[in-house]
This record gives C-alpha cells, sequence and structure tokens, in this order.
C-alpha cells in the first residue's frame, strides 16, 4: 500500500518534470550567451515552470478520471484517482493550491525580471494563459485535449513561450533566430505527448477522446513522431552551426542523436501499443539530454 505523500509524487509525474528544467535550461543559455544572465531569473522561471507542469499534470489525472477516460481497460500507469486513492475534492484542493503557489511565483519573477508595465502586463496575461491552458486540457465540458488540439497546446507553452519567455525574462529583447532552438524545445515536448497518445490509442478511441493519433492511426503516428524527433534536433543543432565557434563544439550534439536515434529506431518497431510505455520515459530523457548538451554547448561556447 502507498503512503499518502507517494501516491501525490506519482500524480505529479515527477519524471515530466525534467522537460520543465530542459527548457528553462536552454532560455536561459542563451541569454547567457547574449552577457544577460540571472540566476536569480534562472530559478524562479523554473520553479514557476515545474509548478505549471504539475498543474498540468494533476488536471489530466482529474480530467480523465472523471471523463471516464482513466478506466481499467487503460494500460498506463495507474493514476490516483483511477484507483481511488485520491478524491475529486482532494484533487480540486490541490488543483487550487498549486494555483496560488504559480500565482505567487509567477508574479514575483515578473516583478523582479521586467521594468515596464507593458512587459509586466503581457507576462500576467501569458501567465494566466498557461494557467488556463494546463487545466483545460482534460478539464471542462469541451476540453480541447479531446479534440486533438493537445500537440498545439504543447508547443506553443513548452516550446516558444518557454524558451522566449526565459529569454525574454533574462534580457527584454527577442530575436527571429531563437525561434530555431525553441521549435526544436516544443517538437521534442511534442514527442512526450505523441508517445503518450499512441500508448493510450485504443482505450482513447473507445472514450471518444479524439487525440491526434486517434485521427490519424498508429502508423501515421509513427511517421509523424519520426519528424519530430528528426526536426527537433536538425532546429537545435542549425543553431548552434549559425552561432556557436569554434565549430568542433557542434560535435556534442552528436551525443542526443545516438538517444533520439536509438529511440526513433524503437518506436518505429512497436507492434503493440503496450510496448510504447516504456517509451514515455525514454523520450522524456531524449528531450532532456538534447536541451542540456545545447544548453551547455552555448554556455562553453562562451568561455
Amino acid at each position: 500500500m502507498k503512503s499518502s505523500l507517494a501516491i501525490w509524487l506519482d500524480a505529479a509525474r515527477p519524471k515530466t518534470l525534467l522537460l520543465a528544467i530542459a527548457a528553462i535550461a536552454t532560455g536561459s543559455s542563451l541569454a547567457y550567451a547574449d552577457h544577460h544572465f540571472s540566476y536569480a531569473i534562472s530559478l524562479l522561471a523554473l520553479l514557476t515552470a515545474t509548478l505549471l507542469q504539475i498543474l498540468s499534470n494533476l488536471a489530466n489525472d482529474y480530467g480523465d478520471a472523471v471523463q471516464g477516460t482513466d478506466n481499467e481497460n487503460r494500460i498506463g500507469p495507474i493514476r490516483g484517482m483511477q484507483q481511488g486513492a485520491i478524491t475529486q475534492s482532494a484533487m480540486k484542493k490541490a488543483i487550487a493550491i498549486n494555483i496560488v503557489f504559480i500565482v505567487i511565483s509567477g508574479l514575483v519573477l515578473v516583478f523582479y525580471a521586467l521594468q515596464t508595465p507593458t512587459s509586466i502586463a503581457a507576462f500576467i496575461i501569458l501567465g494566466f494563459l498557461s494557467i488556463i491552458s494546463s487545466i483545460a486540457y482534460t478539464m471542462g465540458s469541451k476540453p480541447y485535449g479531446y479534440i486533438g488540439l493537445g500537440d498545439i497546446s504543447v508547443f506553443i507553452f513548452f516550446g516558444l513561450l518557454a524558451i522566449l519567455g526565459t529569454y525574454f525574462l533574462h534580457t527584454g529583447t527577442i530575436t527571429a533566430s531563437l525561434l530555431l532552438p525553441a521549435i526544436g524545445s516544443g517538437l521534442f515536448s511534442m514527442g512526450v505527448l505523441n508517445i503518450n497518445n499512441m500508448r493510450d490509442v485504443e482505450n482513447d478511441t473507445v472514450s471518444n477522446k479524439r487525440t491526434l493519433v486517434v485521427r490519424i492511426g498508429i502508423a501515421r503516428a509513427k511517421c509523424y513522431h519520426l519528424g519530430l524527433l528528426a526536426l527537433g534536433w536538425l532546429t537545435m543543432t542549425g543553431y548552434l552551426l549559425m552561432h556557436v565557434q569554434p565549430f568542433w563544439l557542434n560535435l556534442s550534439m552528436l551525443i542526443p542523436l545516438i538517444f533520439v536515434t536509438k529511440h526513433g529506431v524503437t518506436i518505429w518497431k512497436v507492434q503493440q501499443s503496450k510496448q510504447f510505455i516504456p517509451m514515455l520515459p525514454d523520450m522524456v530523457k531524449c528531450a532532456f539530454i538534447t536541451n542540456i548538451i545545447f544548453a551547455v554547448t552555448v554556455v562553453l561556447a562562451q568561455q
């Protein structure tokens, strides 16, 4: 029997929190390269992003349980509400408390990092939209995750906003070239969601959860996944090739390429939905390693 603490830790899905660390590390490294870096801003951004990731996970647990998608036919990890270890009331309270922490952390970050009223207002709005996006994915009468829009949301909030927003908090500016690592990070985050949806495709189909995988089928979803991996690695490597000297430092991206290639080959060979189960943490690892190697390379180039 799991302890109460263990149950809530499972609900927070700690393995997925590496995505928040990876995104903030990437955005902060880019700011460091432009000689605008603050440890305080990085830590506050990491705290806020981590809390948002936890909110998304808790809301997903609640929404799928209420919608009936988390049932005995689902082959993924058994969630807290699914097994009755967490009540609807307790999860609602946890979500509310988490939102309070996000608001506090976010406001401290915004008022510490930004100076102009326009920038402050813009980031407060973006923070509000991030909270709404995390909740509305599976919660509410019309959750957008049930009509196949989850991939777009992940790309925007865990890619573009996470990287560009972190950089802006450090520097107060944004340049077009930053879109390359932002897109790359977003695509890898989409890969995590895609693995989750490929694993659950059979049950999602029966439960009328019309994810992108349900809409296009497993065969096309595998091709889509390989595209995410390839384009994600290429965009991040492309940025380094254009901005990092000496050239040999860019060879560091061969390290994540090994993990990404191995993961892609394994995905292509999967024949049954249950075989996707170990692939989710594997995809998180690919995303984390690629972002961290990218960030370290950017920093080393300044030494």
